[in-house]
Parts: structure tokens; sequence; C-alpha cells
């Protein structure tokens, strides 16, 4: 696996993450509230699959819940995989339990 070239960018007013790589973008979509951001989803072209763009995604999106002080609901399957291999970098107040933000 070749690592990824390019800066992760943030779109706070549209709830978006994205890293465009080679001619594609990766994105990840989150909704905020309260106290909470659910990672909704992450999407990454078959182009360019298996360089680690959704795994900077989510760190991205880790890493500013936690600057924010916010809780992670990982509604994302790609979100839930990793949180639970990195549970110890899970926003301040860790992972939002059963599913709480997203009315699951």
């Amino acid at each position: 696996m070749s690592e990824v070239a390019g800066s992760v960018r943030h779109d706070p007013g549209a709830g978006r993450f994205w890293v465009d790589v080679d001619g594609h973008r990766g994105t990840l979509e989150y909704r905020r509230s309260g106290g909470t951001m659910a990672i909704v989803q992450t999407v990454v072209p078959p182009a360019v699959g298996g360089r680690g763009i959704a795994r900077r995604l989510v760190e991205a999106a880790v890493r500013h819940a936690r600057i924010e002080g916010l809780a992670v609901d990982p509604i994302c399957s790609y979100a839930q995989a990793w949180l639970r291999r990195h549970p110890e970098r899970a926003g301040a107040g860790g992972p939002a339990r059963d599913g709480a933000a997203s009315g699951r």
C-alpha cells in the first residue's frame, strides 16, 4: 500500500473532510449535534482505493473531534472498525454510547 500525498481538507459548513488524489476525491461526511460528531460515511473511489485515504480522513475527523471536545458516533462501518482498533483516539468524550447521536 503506497501512502497518499495531498492534504486532508475540512469544510465545517458542509460537514465534510476531503482529499484529492490523482484526480479523484475521497470524502468523509459527518453531522454535528450537541457534543457529538456522527461520522456518517467515508467514500473512496475504487481507482485510488487501498492507499490509506479512508484512514487519513477518519484520523482527521477524530483529531478535529478531540480538539473540539466532541464524542464520536461512528455510523460509518469503516469508522467503526477504525475506532475499535484505536479506542484511545476517540473524541474527548469517547465514542458515543448506543448511537445516541444518530438515533439508532
